[in-house]
Formats: structure tokens, sequence, C-alpha cells
């Protein structure tokens, strides 16, 4: 058995896996497919990706059909940075174009910790241990 996280995207997963690549050197593109024009997806756009971000495999593609929801701050990626540098970084690129769920600081629990809503609405939790 596998769990991996899968993301539906409506018409932007691929610039969603551009963005990312930008922020995480480490980000591997383990397989790419677009839709063709037989559909029922948009020709060109992603029918199926497998991504490796520090590790973790994700799962993305554009849904044919539009959807009324979206991505909720209910499940979010937490990341454990490894000093403080780090997470700001990530922190101000994840947060370009997106907004502050709860801002960069220190609340008791964590010396350093933020959670940011991307622009394409994944929620992240950057902590520093």
């Amino acid at each position: 058995m596998q769990v991996t996280p899968f993301l539906m995207f409506q018409g932007n997963a691929e610039a969603a896996i551009d963005f990312y690549r930008g922020i995480f050197p480490d980000l591997e593109v383990v397989e790419l497919t677009r839709w063709g024009a037989e559909g029922p997806g948009k020709e060109g756009s992603v029918y199926q990706a497998r991504l490796s971000i520090a590790g973790q495999m994700v799962r993305c593609f554009d849904s044919p059909p539009v959807h009324d929801f979206g991505f909720t701050p209910a499940f979010s990626f937490f990341i454990d940075g490894d000093d403080e540098t780090q997470v700001d970084a990530l922190w101000t690129a994840l947060s370009d174009g997106g907004k502050a769920l709860m801002p960069i600081g220190d609340y008791g629990f964590s010396r350093r910790f933020g959670w940011v809503e991307d622009r394409f609405g994944i929620s992240w939790q950057l902590n520093l241990p």
C-alpha cells in the first residue's frame, strides 16, 4: 500500500509545477503526460503528473470538468525546515501571490512557524522545529 497526496487543478497544473520547481530545487518531475486531442481534458493540459518534492511523492492533474470547489487549508503540506533562512525563503516564495493564514513568527509551539496559501490555493505550514 502507498498513500500519495493528489492535487486536482482546473487548468493550471503545469503553472503550479513550474512555480514549485522554482521553489524546491530538488523537485523532480517523475512523470508528466498530457491530454490529447481526443480529450476529455483540454488538449495539452496535464493528464497525469507525479512529482517528488523532498522525497514526498505528489500526484496532480488538470480536471476536465470545472468544479465549484477548490483546495482547502484543511489539507496542507507541513515542512520542517533546516534553518531560519530556509523557512523564511520558503515563506517569501510561497506567499508571493498567495495569502498568509498565520504570519511567520514565534507561536510558542515553534520558534519559527508560518502557514500560507500559495497562489494556486495550496496550503503550506512552514516550521522550524
